[in-house]
């Protein structure tokens, strides 16, 4: 438990570091909008990559089923994202954001160190095969959902192909195939790569936050709704749903610790990137990180 706070109370200096990076000039402006196509282009796709790259190699035989739950999830979550906002966001140009804060939860940035300290650092492997769906429909949905896909965005096809995608392919053949026995002047440029993208991100969030409003600092009653089904009600539903279904308990709780972190850091980035107004998802990944410290090991109190 103290372990899980901890490291909660660790990504949230990094975003306070951006803020008062952003504050003494030093970041914002065209030097966010680069760091985040760097995090998006470069280091994420490492990321990805050296999550199979570890000293533990995961059963083969769990992909599929891994992939499974992954898949059913992420089903879920679209369905709940899609339709949720209509019912307590008032301008409909917002839906597509909470749509994205509601579906996309901070898995890469902040899921693996917290499943790795709850369940162990075997379990980081079982973690990314869960969050393959993760990876693959936050550039195709998450990113339609940030340009406004509720008002007709067309999916474009290129995003099937972009870094971040064809990481995915890659760590999935690597795990297929068992290549487990990667040289270390292969695998180690990844992970020195990847980690850029924690602190990157979270800088990023800080910095945005330094340009913003006080008052919307605190966020909106929208924000909080949203943070309530985010952080508690989404987890602990499709936990029982999975349950259900007849889920490995084991996984079931993996999974269950993995949807209920924050808003993904990735949606302040794709706002950055694409030239939209970026405030509300910066409030909404905010105030779900502070309150993640206390709704985290209340999960795990809970399952």
């Amino acid at each position: 438990m103290d372990n899980i706070v901890i490291q909660m109370i660790i990504l949230l200096l990094l975003v306070v570091a951006g803020f008062v990076s952003n504050r003494c000039g030093l970041m914002g402006g065209d030097f966010d909008r680069k760091l985040s196509g760097f995090i998006i282009n470069v280091s994420c796709p490492c990321l990805i990559i050296s999550s199979v790259m570890g000293d533990v190699f995961p059963d083969r035989g769990m992909i599929l089923p891994l992939l499974g739950v992954g898949m059913i999830t992420y089903v879920l979550l679209f369905l709940i994202a899609y339709f949720l906002p209509r019912y307590f966001v008032r301008k409909a140009d917002y839906r597509g954001m909470y749509s994205f804060m509601l579906m996309f939860a901070n898995v890469g940035f902040i899921g693996y160190p917290v499943v790795a300290s709850i369940f162990g650092s075997q379990a980081v492997f079982y973690a990314s095969l869960l969050n393959i769906p993760n990876t693959l429909f936050i550039f195709i949905v998450g990113l339609s959902f940030v340009l406004g896909s509720t008002d007709g965005h067309k999916f474009n096809v290129s995003t099937l192909y972009c870094p971040p995608m064809v990481a995915s392919y890659v760590s999935i053949v690597i795990v297929a195939l068992g290549l487990d026995s990667i040289p270390r002047v292969v695998s180690e440029p990844f992970h020195l790569l990847g980690g850029i993208t924690v602190p990157g991100a979270l800088l990023v969030i800080g910095s945005s936050m330094a340009q913003m409003d006080t008052r919307h600092i605190l966020g909106t009653r929208s924000v909080y709704v949203m943070s309530a089904f985010r952080l508690l009600i989404i987890p602990v539903v499709i936990y029982f749903l999975l349950r259900l279904c007849g889920v490995d308990e084991t996984i079931n709780r993996i999974n269950t610790v993995l949807i209920g972190m924050p808003v993904a850091s990735y949606g302040t980035m794709f706002c950055l990137r694409y030239g939209r107004d970026e405030s509300e998802m910066v409030e909404g990944t905010l105030i779900t990180t502070i309150l993640s410290v206390v709704t985290i090991p209340l999960l795990t109190l809970i399952f």
